[in-house]
């Protein structure tokens, strides 16, 4: 999932775990330098962005946040753009500790106040869309997208008030 927004923080959420914090631009050279191999191509060939390039790109809105995990590694690092739309990039330390993280992920998707949460992602990329299934979002139709003509998946989350 990727997507290039802006959005306040929430801090309430950084209040209430020990693993999501808000993201620096060394973490995120961290995730950038070590992500998962469908995380890259996901990044790379569906949407054409050269993952070297993503701390920069990240690092500077201060909405965004990274995961670790109970050793202290980095994980990932997420963010909602101001239309709702939501990213993830995830690490290979996710399979480490794969319940802490999908807990911590539906934390942090949970603590979201936008009444409609939604984005694409790579049909090829099995962990995520297990993710998202698990957070609660439900998959709407598949799309041609970015420079290589990628099928993604579009999917939402509709918060009930």
């Amino acid at each position: 999932m990727l997507y290039l927004g802006k959005v306040t923080i929430h801090p309430s959420i950084i209040n209430v775990s020990n693993y999501i914090h808000p993201l620096t631009l060394e973490a995120a050279a961290q995730v950038a330098s070590n992500l998962r191999s469908d995380d890259r191509r996901e990044v790379e060939e569906g949407h054409g962005i050269p993952s070297a390039l993503l701390p920069s790109i990240m690092a500077h809105n201060p909405s965004y946040v990274y995961f670790t995990v109970p050793d202290g590694k980095t994980a990932g690092m997420a963010g909602v753009g101001e239309e709702g739309d939501i990213w993830m990039l995830c690490t290979p330390e996710i399979h480490r500790y794969p319940i802490t993280f999908a807990r911590e992920a539906k934390r942090y998707v949970d603590s979201r106040t936008e009444s409609l949460l939604w984005n694409i992602v790579d049909v090829r990329n099995k962990a995520h869309l297990k993710l998202l299934k698990f957070l609660g979002f439900k998959f709407l139709r598949e799309v041609k997208h970015g420079p290589n003509n990628l099928t993604f998946i579009e999917f939402c989350r509709v918060r009930r008030r």
